[in-house]
Parts: structure tokens; sequence; C-alpha cells
């Protein structure tokens, strides 16, 4: 009775035996195919394969082939779960390939829009390295198509393709940097179409002389030129427009100051992703100078006041990986980190502490290990042990402090807590008796 109910409200009732679901397949088989039923079922199916039911190899193409009958309906709701669940049998089930022809009809351009983009997923899913050229004409056009779910469809079916077929699918760059023109301002093509040409052109490398590197890199550099011409104005293309810049700057060092000013110039971008991507890639270059971090430490500095949790804990993070070998730059936003000490993000906060201690001044010390003894007891082992790391760096730092900080260990040893932080604690006061001669009487 409660089948029924379910049933009748259209919804599945999930605690299904693998078994008993098997057995329901002979609905696939009905005349006429009843739409309704067949989604139910095939949504228990894939919510089996979810929670890990695991199927044998003639369960799985039974199942296989039961369900590849309904691509007699025509209705678009069912054939989305029949290619959903094709995708997840294909792994499981045997030839799988003689499914190929009745996808390939749901590829033509002349049928309904809400078919292809399904299609060209799960096509991807049933057929092998040896078929990809046969297919290689509608992927090719799908890609430069001028609707977005259908482009993108392609480009991430690239993406599976690509560790089977390399040689077929690098004949697709072209197509690929197409898509960008054609769509211009579609954010989901504009990114996958940027990430897809990267990553096809990132492989093979490694393998070349220094010289060949050098020239693969200045390749790059132009193509991320050519793609930061284009007025890309989805902020996740750009983000890994900003990751491309940064590889091509460490294989080859020559050019820093191209994509440093391509970076910078991402500063001024109105999207905060972008503000904090460019930024973290500039403090994280090599060789990096003090003068080329005053810009994104200002742009870091404006989100430690934002009222996105998010934004500031990205923000005092690069921070703090930046106070370890350029602490100057950093100076310049204490007083606003001061401000989070008492943050309730606790990895802010903890964050805030320990980037204070690699950039204060001798006279911040004590107010600095007055603020930490307020908080120490609601934060987290992992978080303590990166406020004792900092504290042992300081007290190497300033001697004439240690009797302060000594004298806070002393006490934190005494709490509770794992033995991870009782043995950072151990070590960072056996450091300072080691190499503080004042400590050892104190």
């Amino acid at each position: 009775m409660s089948f029924k109910k379910d049933e009748e409200t259209g919804v599945a009732h999930f605690m299904q035996d693998k078994t008993t679901v098997i057995q329901e397949a002979r609905v696939f088989n009905e005349s006429p195919i009843s739409p309704k039923k067949c989604r139910i079922l095939l949504t228990k199916i894939i919510y089996l394969l979810y929670v890990g039911e695991t199927f044998g190899s003639q369960e799985a193409t039974t199942l296989f082939f039961g369900v590849t009958k309904l691509f007699q309906h025509k209705d678009s709701a069912l054939r989305q779960m029949v290619y959903l669940t094709i995708k997840e049998l294909s792994h499981l089930a045997q030839d799988v390939l003689m499914v190929t022809s009745s996808i390939m009809k749901d590829m033509q351009p002349n049928l309904e829009v809400i078919y292809r983009p399904n299609a060209i997923r799960a096509l991807c899913s049933v057929i092998d390295g040896s078929m990809i050229q046969a297919v290689e004409r509608f992927y090719k056009s799908a890609i430069v198509d001028r609707n977005a779910s259908i482009s993108s469809a392609a480009l991430v079916s690239a993406y599976h393709l690509f560790p089977i077929a390399k040689d077929v699918i690098k004949r697709w760059a072209n197509e690929t940097q197409e898509s960008l023109n054609v769509k211009g301002s579609a954010s989901s093509v504009a990114f996958i179409s940027a990430s897809a040409s990267r990553y096809f052109s990132s492989f093979g490398r490694g393998s070349g002389t220094q010289t060949q590197s050098r020239y693969q890199a200045a390749t790059s550099s132009s193509n991320i030129t050519q793609y930061h011409a284009l007025g890309l104005l989805s902020p996740f293309a750009l983000c890994m427009l900003i990751r491309f810049a940064s590889k091509v700057l460490d294989e080859d060092p020559n050019l820093h100051k191209q994509m440093h000013e391509l970076l910078e110039g991402f500063l001024r971008h109105k999207s905060d992703m972008v503000n904090y991507e460019a930024a973290r890639a500039i403090c994280e270059m090599r060789n990096v100078s003090s003068a080329e971090l005053y810009k994104p430490v200002a742009v870091l500095q404006l989100f430690l006041s934002s009222p996105k949790s998010t934004l500031k804990f990205c923000a005092i993070r690069t921070l703090a990986r930046l106070a370890l070998t350029h602490p100057q730059p950093v100076q310049a936003c204490n007083l606003d980190m001061e401000k989070l000490i008492n943050d309730d993000n606790g990895g802010v906060a903890t964050y805030a502490i320990t980037t204070l201690l690699k950039t204060g001044n001798e006279a911040s010390v004590d107010r600095l290990m007055k603020q930490i003894t307020t908080f120490m007891s609601e934060i987290s082992d992992e978080f303590k042990v990166t406020i004792v790391n900092a504290i042992r760096a300081l007290c190497l730092k300033f001697p004439s402090k240690q009797a302060v900080m000594l004298n806070f260990l002393s006490s934190i040893l005494r709490d509770e807590g794992g033995y991870d932080f009782k043995r950072a604690v151990v070590e960072a006061i056996f450091d300072m008796i080691k190499f503080i001669g004042e400590s050892k009487e104190t």
C-alpha cells in the first residue's frame, strides 16, 4: 500500500533491494511504455549505483539493454533519465557499443536542443578509442555550436575522451579556441574552453630541452594574451587564465615582466574572485620583489574588512604565507589583522595571530600574547600547533621577550591537548633553552 501511495505521488521509495529492482525492470518491455513508471525505476537504479550497490556484469548488461528500449518513447524527461542511466551502467555492462547508433540519432543538429547535450555526454562513455574518428565530425561541430549547453557538453566530453585518443582530440584545438570567440561571455563555455585548451596543450611537455620548454612557454604566453584580448567576462574563465599565467611564469622566468603586468591588470577587475586569484598569483611568484607586492597586498587588505568570511579567510591565509618570506609589505595590514584576532571564525583568528607574530615588532609582543591567551582554549589542536610554532620563531627573533613567552608556553603545557600539541610546546621550550641563555634561569 505504501509503495502504491509513493507511486501515485511520483516519489520513489529509496530503500530498495537490488533483486527487487532487477525484477521490476520488466516494465521496460511493456507496451505502451509508461514514462512515469520507467523514470521511477531508473531513479532507483541510479540510486543503488550511487550508494555503492554492486551489479554483476550480466545484471548490468540486462538492465543496460532494457533501458535502451526506452529510446522508442519521445518523452524528454524520460530520455534524460535514460542517458544518465546509460552513462552509469556503461562501465559495468558488456557490448555497450551497440547503443551507439541510437545515441547518435539524438545528436543530429535538427533535433530538439534538450536531446543533444545528453546524447553527447552519453556517447563518450560508450565508445572506445577506435570509434572516435567516426564521431569526430559530430563533436567538432558541437564544440562551436551557438547553444551553450551543447558546446559545454562537447568540451566536457573531450576531456573524458582525451586519455584514450590524445592525437585525435588535439586536432580539436582550433574548434576549442573558436568556441571562445563564438560564445564571448557564456560563462560555462568560456571556462571549459580555456581550461580544455590548456589541458590539451600541456601534454607532451617536460621531455624536451630547456630551449624547447621555453618555446612552449612562450607559445602558451601568446595563447594567454589572445584569450585575454577576447574580452572574457566569465570570472571562472579569468581565474583559469590567471592560473595558466602563473604556470607559464614557472616554466620560463624570462616572461616575468609580461605575466606580472597581465596579473596586475586583473587586480582592478570588478569580481572579488578574480581580484583574489590575481593577488594570490603575484604573492606566490618566484623572485617577486617587495615593490611588486604592495598592490596585491592592498587588495588583500581590503578583503580583511569584508563581511564575507570566505574572503577574509582567503586573504589572511595568503598574507600569512607571504609573511614567511616578505614580512615587510604585510606590515601595512597589521591594524586590520589585529581586528580579526577575535573573529568568530577560528581559522581567521588563528591566521591573524600567526601573521602578526611574524610581522609585529618587539613593542607589540606583550599585547599579542595577552590576546592569544584569551582564545587558546577555543581553537583546535591543529591551530594551537600553528600558534606555538609562530611563537617559537618570534622568541628567537626577540630574545628579550623570552620571559613572557616562556611563561605562556609553560601555562598552556598544563592545558588539555593532544600529543602533537604537547610535543610542539615542549620543542619550543627546548629551543628557547638551547638558543637563549637567559631562559635557563627563567
